[in-house]
């Protein structure tokens, strides 16, 4: 069965060695938790937990003799995200990142500088490698804070990697070659896009 949580081998071998020494009776489980937002990335919050203690709302994975336990309502949040051993300890690497609360009337402009800079590098290198998807991104506007909005055209509307192309693709190629851009955030609506992914609700 398929899970959402990628653990890479070694990580799953620290870990299970960890919950191994647990003092107690009965299956202890990891449980990962999204527990809030820090800039443009989530907060996770790890601990082991009686496996009996999954209840409503929880969803408990397999991997090999390690369960772990997610909210529900954390899971599309957690499609290709990978927990392994960084420099530090245990790090996750995950694509997705919060919907960026924008107002009405977006903050920022299209003027100056750093606008003109990622303009030339959506048009010259961005652009041009996903078209080959049949995509494209908008410039939008750049806050005051230096976060970059971009609507995401074609076939990277309502594309369900569409979350990877931004943070693994489009971001990353920015804040290389531009240090001055803080992140980026999606304002697309997906949901009218040929194959969306986020279902509107249904009356």
């Amino acid at each position: 069965m398929a899970t959402t949580l990628t653990i890479e081998p070694d990580a799953l071998a620290m870990i299970i060695e960890i919950r191994d020494n647990e003092p107690g009776d009965g299956e202890f489980a990891l449980r990962m938790e999204i527990s809030g937002i820090q800039g443009m990335q989530f907060e996770y919050e790890l601990a082991f937990v009686p496996l009996a203690d999954a209840g409503e709302g929880d969803v408990v994975e397999r991997h090999d003799s390690l369960a772990v336990i997610h909210k529900e309502r954390d899971l599309p949040n957690l499609g290709g995200a990978t927990l392994k051993i960084g420099e530090t300890g245990l790090s996750i690497d995950n694509p997705n990142g919060p919907s960026p609360v924008v107002p009405s009337d977006i903050p920022g402009n299209l003027e100056g500088p750093l606008a003109e800079q990622v303009a030339t590098l959506l048009e010259t290198q961005i652009n041009p490698a996903i078209a080959s998807h049949g995509g494209a991104a908008r410039l939008v506007s750049i806050d005051e804070n230096n976060i970059v909005y971009l609507e995401l055209l074609g076939g990277c509307q309502g594309c369900g990697m569409a979350a990877v192309t931004l943070k693994q693709g489009i971001e990353r190629s920015l804040m290389d070659a531009i240090p001055e851009v803080a992140g980026v955030a999606d304002l697309t609506d997906h949901a009218s896009g040929e194959n969306p992914y986020y279902e509107q609700s249904k009356k």
